[in-house]
């Protein structure tokens, strides 16, 4: 039989496995982001410890991501006057609809209310205060801001 037609292992037809990507910037958070990290970090150390091998290499790539937000982690506190930052709870009016959300660090965010505050939309927030109004998408005065609130 020709060697062309022999394969040795199904290993080296894979995809490469590559590192979970960092995102650019600094690593700026909440007070509550480091904790959320570290309950990340625990989780993913006792499922490394009972994974098979085949997850355990995954498991371990997740884990040297986290471990990387944890070092370069820099913990921002709210804006201490009125105006919207990361951990402020914003209420605004965009296209007729009332909406709340928190700006958070990257690695807090979630789909529903909680952006990260390099979002297109969290950007268009910072530094508004409670009856500014502020351009987005390519249009001005898009989103009225109803309140803020800062912890």
């Amino acid at each position: 039989m020709s060697v062309a037609f022999r394969r040795e292992s199904d290993e080296e037809h894979l995809e490469p496995k590559f590192e979970v990507p960092i995102p650019t910037g600094p690593n700026l958070m909440t007070p509550a982001g480091p904790a959320l990290i570290a309950a990340r970090i625990a989780a993913l150390e006792a499922q490394v410890e009972t994974a098979s091998d085949d997850d355990r290499e995954a498991l371990r790539r997740d884990l040297r991501y986290w471990n990387t937000r944890a070092a370069t982690a820099e913990v921002v506190a709210p804006p201490a006057d009125d105006t919207a930052g990361i951990g402020s709870r914003v209420t605004f009016r965009l296209n007729g609809a009332t909406r709340t959300i928190a700006i958070v660090g990257h690695d807090e965010a979630d789909a529903d209310a909680r952006i990260t505050y390099a979002a297109p939309l969290a950007r268009a927030l910072i530094g508004t205060g409670a009856g500014d109004l502020a351009d987005f998408q390519g249009r001005s005065d898009a989103i009225e801001v109803l309140s803020v609130e800062n912890d």
